[in-house]
């Protein structure tokens, strides 16, 4: 257990303690101030990023409970901050550069995707990707999952002599959806395994294929229907659109900025890489 955590587990402790009195909840916001220790404050806006960096286990707990608990934890962590004299130790202050540096870069994240990720951009990229597209097949289809390629080819000769495919799914079937005739539903491009996907592509509505083997067994499949897949509206893949143009637009933002700005960087082979594994490094 960490040292951070070990001072919340003591703010827990406590957590039943009454709170403090501040401002009316109607006017609180970041700015409130619910603290004021050796002249430090402690305002809510503390409190809420305080709240965003723990676990998930911690956020389930009562709302009174948490934010006396929070409270308690930002009062001892100033007491123990007040405490120190000195300068900051060189490992603590470049600990603090590197958050600063990371929460900085993730302001200017969301800055560049506000701007550069538009309505109108997704829309674009939407239309490129889904307006003039062919659309892609889906399948009906059912199958029977058996262990071996001799039990398989056996289902074959008993439904080319007239057996029916559900029934025998229903009984020989290893597969999870044997007691249901084998039926896969609706399936499109990319979801099912390659060798599974390729054989019903090659079937016409109706037949029936031969032995299919993958990482599952062997597979006999049977087509019943093909349809053309509908084109999804923008709502519907407005996040996968963001997602996919999301490092695009960074990496172009980044390497712009690296054009504008000077990066001097050691020469390669002047330092061991192996060195970042010594402890010394961590305390000098």
């Amino acid at each position: 257990m960490s040292k951070h955590f070990k001072i919340f587990t003591l703010a827990l402790a406590t957590a039943f303690a009454p709170m403090l009195a501040g401002a009316e909840e109607q006017t609180a916001n970041s700015s409130t101030v619910v603290a004021t220790v050796n002249g430090t404050q402690i305002t809510l806006g503390h409190m809420a990023a305080a709240r965003s960096g723990l676990p998930e286990q911690y956020l389930q707990l009562p709302d009174d409970v948490l934010y006396n608990a929070i409270l308690d934890q930002l009062v001892n962590q100033t007491i123990l901050a007040d405490r120190f004299e000195g300068e900051v130790p060189g490992p603590v202050q470049r600990r603090l550069e590197n958050e600063r540096r990371s929460l900085v870069a993730s302001t200017v994240i969301e800055e560049i995707v506000e701007e550069k990720l538009t309505e109108a951009v997704l829309k674009a990229a939407y239309d490129e990707k889904y307006a003039s597209a062919a659309p892609d097949k889906e399948f009906k289809a059912a199958h029977i999952l058996v262990e071996t390629e001799e039990e398989a080819k056996a289902l074959v000769t008993e439904l080319e002599g007239g057996a029916d495919f559900t029934e025998l799914a229903k009984e020989r079937s290893t597969g999870p959806s044997g007691p249901n005739g084998g039926d896969l539903g609706w399936f499109g491009k990319g979801m099912m395994v390659p060798p599974f996907e390729e054989a019903v592509a090659k079937l016409d509505d109706g037949a029936i294929s031969g032995p299919v083997q993958t990482q599952f067994g062997w597979h006999v499949i049977k087509l019943s229907e093909t349809r053309l897949a509908n084109k999804p509206s923008f709502e519907e893949v407005k996040a996968e659109l963001e997602s996919e143009l999301f490092n695009t637009v960074i990496e172009d933002e980044v390497a712009r900025l690296k054009k504008l700005g000077t990066i001097e960087l050691s020469a390669e082979g002047d330092i061991d890489p192996a060195i970042l594994k010594e402890d010394i490094l961590l305390t000098e």
